[in-house]
Order: structure tokens, then sequence, then C-alpha cells
């Protein structure tokens, strides 16, 4: 009878959908982010534990699963970021100083994130597009931000907007030198040097 009520084992067919879709998320994410794997459907069907058959009921195809998993990841870094801001008060740089310092800790916390979003997504050439249009939305929401907390202190919009560019430019390759083992620093250490590139462009 559970079973004909679309019920099993207590979830219903769109609540099991919707668990499968996530264990494929996450198997995306853990298979992408290691640069000694291959990134396939196969080895992402058997991270998750599931068939090729529920790999087509919630994407397309590879490639519609890794968009997936860079959206996810930049809605989290948003939402991480802004909420430490508010957490902070009013003063500017300690919500700049705050915002930044949820997004290092959340590569600390899964660096498979950092890895994936920043580093990995350059290689496959159906994202570069998509990776370009996250890094220009957050760079143009850090100038709003920025802006908001700030005032504009006689600079134009454009140049809130150039600044943005070259901050979040800037982060992206901060952090691929960092998650590469190419400099050696403290997440500490990056999160001073983000500062005072983000308190210089805006002064």
């Amino acid at each position: 009878m559970a079973v004909q009520s679309g019920v099993y084992r207590g979830a219903t067919a769109a609540e099991r959908a919707t668990e499968r879709r996530s264990r494929l998320l996450e198997a995306g994410l853990t298979v992408w982010a290691d640069p000694s794997s291959r990134t396939t459907m196969t080895a992402v069907c058997a991270a998750a534990g599931l068939s090729e058959r529920y790999f087509y009921e919630s994407f397309t195809g590879l490639d519609a699963l890794l968009e997936a998993v860079l959206n996810e990841i930049a809605v989290e870094i948003e939402e991480i970021s802004r909420s430490a801001a508010d957490a902070a008060g009013a003063d500017p740089e300690a919500r700049m100083r705050a915002s930044i310092s949820a997004f290092v800790e959340l590569l600390v916390a899964d660096p498979r994130k950092g890895r994936v979003a920043i580093v990995e997504s350059v290689a496959v050439p159906e994202l570069r597009r998509r990776r370009t249009e996250l890094l220009r939305h957050l760079a143009h929401e850090s100038a709003v931000d920025v802006r908001s907390w700030i005032g504009d202190s006689g600079r134009s919009r454009m140049a809130d907007e150039t600044s943005g560019l070259l901050f979040i430019g800037g982060m992206a390759e901060l952090i691929t030198a960092w998650l590469d083992g190419a400099i050696e620093a403290t997440p500490e250490e990056i999160v001073e040097a983000a500062c005072r590139a983000l308190f210089g462009l805006y002064r």
C-alpha cells in the first residue's frame, strides 16, 4: 500500500528524487575536485552509489551537473559572506573583513569548493563562460556592498565596478595559487592580504 501511494520507507517519490540529486551533487563535487581522477558520469554515479538511470532523472548530462555544482558554490559564497558582514555591525572595515574571513573559512572547511569553483572550472570549456559570469556577478555585488557601506566618497559607479572586478579577479588568482601550493600562507595571511587590497581599492 505504501509503495502504491508513492511513499516508500517514509519518503515520497519527490523526496527520494531530491535526495538522489543531492547525492549526485555531492559526488560531483568530490570527483571534480580530485585532480588525479577524470570527471565522468560513471565516476560520479559510482561515488554517489547510483545508476545512470538516476543521473538522468536529475541532469541532462555531465555538464549540467557540473554547472549545478558551480552554481551552488557561488550561492553559498555569496550568502555566507553577506551574512558575516551583516553580523559584523556598521563599521565598513569590520564588514569587509568579516565577509572575506567567511569566504576563506569556507575554503578551509571544504577545500573542494574552492578548487572546483576557481581552479578546475577553468579546464572545462563548456563552463568557462558560466565561471566568468559568476565572477563578474560577485564583482558587481562586491561593488554594490562596499558602496553601501562606505558611500561613494566622490567615486563614480564605474570606478566601483572596476574596483570590484580587480578585487574578485585578484582573489581568484590568489586562491588558485594558495590551493595549488604555489604560495605558503596561513588563512589569516590570505584574509589580511585580501583586506589590504579591498581597502586600498575603495579608499
